[in-house]
Parts: structure tokens; C-alpha cells; sequence
């Protein structure tokens, strides 16, 4: 019988988000799919979801990245092959707030702030708190029309000022990442 693997998709992809998020995801005893990292996504969705297929054990993380691309651009295209996969169930997605502001936003349920405080509505870049209505990034736009358990918001990571420096164990990702994994009510035995 094939099961299907439980996917977290991140809406960032630069070398320092795959970093932060191979720290992370090692807090959390999850798997990164590190070769899913690029600025912008450079594999597509079918590639993604053999990867995650292959992966030692749930839940998996995968990248998105489309580089500030107006539309939908590479990372969106690889995201929607990813969610309509007969064989990944999306767990949530992390939201990467970014400068963008061509494009629309993304509602969130909650958001972590650079200081580790879980907030209701978006963050900036930088992780703090903002007016807006919708999390501005450049790949999140698509994230509206997903059925997905929650959607979790966050500054650009890795960075927020080194809030979340992959040096000092990525705190404020790893703490999102566990939010989504709670909230979605994901039962999981935590792998060393």
C-alpha cells in the first residue's frame, strides 16, 4: 500500500533559508530536502515529489523559491505539482515575508515574530508585526487558493536581524516549523 508522505512547503529557497532550514529541520526531527533549495526553484514539482518519496522518514520540507517573479513563476509551478500529488499530504506551509509588493499577499493564521512571539496576522521581512492585512512575499500569492491546515508566517529566514542565524541553531524557524506540525495535527514519533 503507498502511503502518503507528510509535506511542509516553505516559500523561500536561497542558500540561507536551505541552511536555516536544514538546522531546523534536524531540531525538529524532520527531513529538508536540501536539493529543492534555488533562487529560483530550479527542479520541478514531478523531481520534488520523487525526492520527498525517497526521503528516510515525515515530516519532509520542501523549498519554493520564484525570485520575485511577477505570476506565477517557477517555485508557484513546482508548488501546485507538489500539493496535487496523489502521494504528499500537506502538513502547512511556512510563509517567507519579503520587500514584495507588486504582487498580492497571503492570509496567515498566525505568525512568529522575530522574539518568538506567536501573533495573529502577517510579519515584515524582518519579522516584526505590520498593518497589512495579507504577509507580502513573492511566492506566497498562490498560497490563497490551497486547502492546506495552516499557514504560518515568518520573516525572511535565517536572517531578522540574526534572530533566527542558522549559527545559533535557527531558533524563531524551528519554532514555526513546530507550529505547523502541531497544528495540523500531525502524530509523529520525533526521529533522533
Amino acid at each position: 500500500m503507498n502511503q502518503k508522505r507528510n509535506v511542509i512547503l516553505v516559500t523561500d529557497g536561497d542558500q540561507i533559508a536551505r541552511r536555516t532550514l536544514e538546522i531546523a529541520a534536524k531540531n525538529v526531527g524532520a527531513r529538508c530536502i536540501s536539493m529543492s533549495a534555488g533562487n529560483p526553484t530550479r527542479l520541478s514539482g514531478k523531481k520534488m515529489v520523487d525526492l520527498i518519496k525517497s526521503a528516510a522518514h515525515d515530516p519532509v520540507i520542501v523549498m519554493f523559491d520564484d525570485k520575485g517573479a511577477e505570476g506565477q513563476g517557477l517555485g508557484e509551478k513546482a508548488m501546485m505539482e507538489v500539493y496535487n500529488s496523489p502521494d504528499i499530504n500537506i502538513l502547512g506551509v511556512l510563509a517567507v515575508a519579503s520587500n514584495s509588493s507588486c504582487c498580492d499577499g497571503a492570509r496567515v493564521d498566525v505568525s512568529i515574530t522575530d522574539s518568538g512571539a506567536v501573533v495573529k496576522g502577517p510579519v515584515n521581512k524582518f519579522g516584526r508585526t505590520t498593518k497589512r492585512k495579507e504577509l507580502q512575499g513573492d511566492t506566497v500569492e498562490i498560497l490563497n487558493d490551497l486547502d492546506v491546515p495552516v499557514v504560518v508566517g515568518i520573516g525572511d529566514i535565517g536572517k531578522m536581524y540574526g534572530a533566527d542565524d542558522y549559527h545559533y541553531g535557527a531558533p524563531i524557524t524551528t519554532q514555526a516549523l513546530l507550529e505547523i506540525i502541531e497544528r495540523s495535527g500531525y502524530q509523529w514519533e520525533r526521529q533522533p
